[in-house]
Order: structure tokens, then C-alpha cells, then sequence
């Protein structure tokens, strides 16, 4: 991955998780009054630091952009498990739930590949 390649694939994640949190901001809505008010909250602050995460790796310096990206990371698989405790008590439905798991997969599979190229670049530099 060039340089130009990576700056693309950072960018990506843009328009990917706006989609995503749209997305999911729809389904939190119409969660029982009671949940989305606990676990709605939860999930729309950790949507909100993701985007505020993504936007730091569009700004910041190679040096720091692995930390964030393990911060995007990690924030991902509490959503994912959010998301399964919302399945498993029926707050949403197989088609939410699988329409909201394969957008996290998409930005996960960016992220994957991010943390990947920057993992390899600073054992470079140790």
C-alpha cells in the first residue's frame, strides 16, 4: 500500500461510518422507550467517539495513528456485542441486526487492513 493508497483507505472510513451510525441511529429510535435511553445512549456515545476517532487518524501523524486505530478497534467490538445483546433480547430484528453487523464488518475490514499496514510500519522503526 502506497502512500496515496493508505490516505484513500483512512478516508474511506468516512462516508462508511456516517453511513453506519445513520443507519443505526434509526434502529436505536425505535428501540423500547426504556433501552434506548440505557444501552441507546451507550451505543450512540461509543458511534460518536468512533467518528471522533476516525476523524483524529485523518489528522494526526503516522506515529500516533496505531493508537487510534486500536481505539476504533476496540470501540467496534462493543458495538458488536451491543448489538448481539439487542438481537438476543429482541430489540431488533434478524434483518436490523444483519444489515447493522455487516456495516460494522465493512469498517472493520478497513481497520483491519489499516492496523496491518501501521503494525508493520513501526516494527520498521523499532
Amino acid at each position: 500500500m502506497d502512500k496515496k493508497e493508505e490516505k484513500e483507505t483512512r478516508l474511506t472510513l468516512i462516508p462508511k461510518s456516517e453511513q453506519y451510525i445513520e443507519y443505526m441511529l434509526q434502529v436505536i429510535f425505535k428501540l423500547p422507550r426504556v433501552e434506548k435511553f440505557s444501552i441507546g445512549n451507550e451505543y450512540k456515545s461509543g458511534m460518536y467517539q468512533l467518528m471522533r476517532d476516525i476523524m483524529m487518524i485523518t489528522k494526526i501523524d503516522k506515529r500516533e495513528i496505531l493508537y487510534y486505530l486500536n481505539r476504533i478497534d476496540a470501540n467496534l467490538n462493543t458495538q458488536r456485542i451491543y448489538l448481539r445483546i439487542m438481537k438476543k433480547n429482541r430489540w431488533i430484528d434478524e434483518k436490523k441486526f444483519n444489515v447493522a453487523m455487516g456495516k460494522v464488518y465493512e469498517i472493520g475490514k478497513i481497520l483491519g487492513g489499516l492496523i496491518k499496514y501501521y503494525a508493520k510500519d513501526s516494527k520498521k522503526c523499532l
